[in-house]
């Protein structure tokens, strides 16, 4: 595209029809906020389903969709169909990094560092040896082979959506009565103890690492918004304070996860840093991750002196070296 970024009519994309349609909205509207002034024109489109409009002359659409049809592959799909150039990893891509399995699966080939898991199905069938009971499902097994504790998740949600930290059977039970909400696939994880970390990489760079250190409980939904849940609440610390060799050795795990994914442009991902040894286990790869003024990529980039609205601006000049 010959035009320049100076000219362009940008459509930000927000909401979504996902569990994680409110967060989105709250990123979009940062986003067209901070490019006000340094495009064209910015135009604010709410997303609920595929057949959403774009308006005339949209050169480039900015996609703050997190989660389902934002994230998972599904908008990229149709805004390639109409030959529209936009932010972020590709279809492909998108549809790999949204699922966990799938993520992981990659992750292993490429030899990054990941908590062992197992993927278990939650069938129709009648309760058998070995499975427990669980209110309105059947076929639950007992436990998995990572046994507990563990972490139970579904594998195609965000921000945290349906993750359970379970050291109980009790817990377990509840743990894969809420998975099954979301999907019949749960992933099952080994549970490492230790830091909560994020990496953003924009381009082929690991921006300084942010530490979260949640102040009750894990990093769930309550915890990172609490404007929207009205409970929870986190610390963050960008750069993180680690040993040097540490920090080195995290950000390229990072580099490594987010490039055996093939994703491209951009992407935060989450790491463990395990307590007893200082070891990094990569959870996953966030290719639309929170873009509020105040979210965590916007907090490294700044960190590595990149204000908010130079972010936003080179997001959409990489994205169009796509095109």
């Amino acid at each position: 595209m010959d035009k320049l970024i100076e000219d362009m009519h940008v459509a930000v994309l927000a909401g979504g029809p996902g569990s994680e349609r409110e967060v989105s909205m709250a990123s979009a509207k940062g986003v067209a906020s901070a490019l006000e002034g340094k495009v064209g024109k910015v135009s604010f489109v709410d997303v609920s389903g595929i057949d959403f409009e774009l308006p005339e002359g949209t050169d480039v659409a900015f996609n703050v969709i997190h989660g389902t049809f934002g994230e998972d592959g599904q908008l990229q799909a149709e805004l390639e169909r109409r030959g529209i150039p936009y932010t972020g990893a590709r279809r492909e891509s998108s549809e790999i990094a949204f699922d966990k399995v799938l993520s992981k699966d990659r992750f292993i080939a490429a030899s990054v560092s990941t908590p062992a898991s197992e993927v278990i199905l939650v069938g129709d069938g009648a309760t058998a040896p070995g499975e427990v009971a669980v209110p309105g499902v059947r076929n639950a097994p007992a436990q998995s082979s990572v046994g507990i504790p563990c972490v139970v998740k579904p594998p195609r949600e965000g921000s945290s959506v349906g993750v359970h930290l379970v050291h109980t059977e009790e817990e377990w039970s509840a743990a894969i009565e809420d998975a099954v909400k979301y999907s019949n696939d749960v992933l099952v994880e080994q549970l490492i103890t230790g830091k909560e970390l994020t990496v953003g990489i924009v381009g082929d760079e690991a921006l300084p690492i942010v530490h979260i250190q949640p102040r009750s409980g894990f990093y769930d939904i309550s915890n990172k918004y609490p404007w929207m849940t009205g409970s929870g609440g986190t610390d963050y610390f960008c750069p993180a304070d680690l040993p040097a060799e540490v920090t080195a050795r995290v950000q390229a795990e990072a580099l490594k996860a987010h490039q055996s994914l093939g994703v491209e442009v951009y992407s935060r991902v989450d790491v463990l840093l395990r307590e007893e040894d200082q070891e990094p286990f990569v959870l996953e790869v966030n290719t639309i991750p929170g873009m509020t003024e105040s979210s965590l990529l916007p907090k490294a980039a700044n960190a590595a002196g990149m204000d908010y609205a130079s972010l936003c601006l080179k997001i959409i000049k990489l994205s169009l070296n796509f095109d």
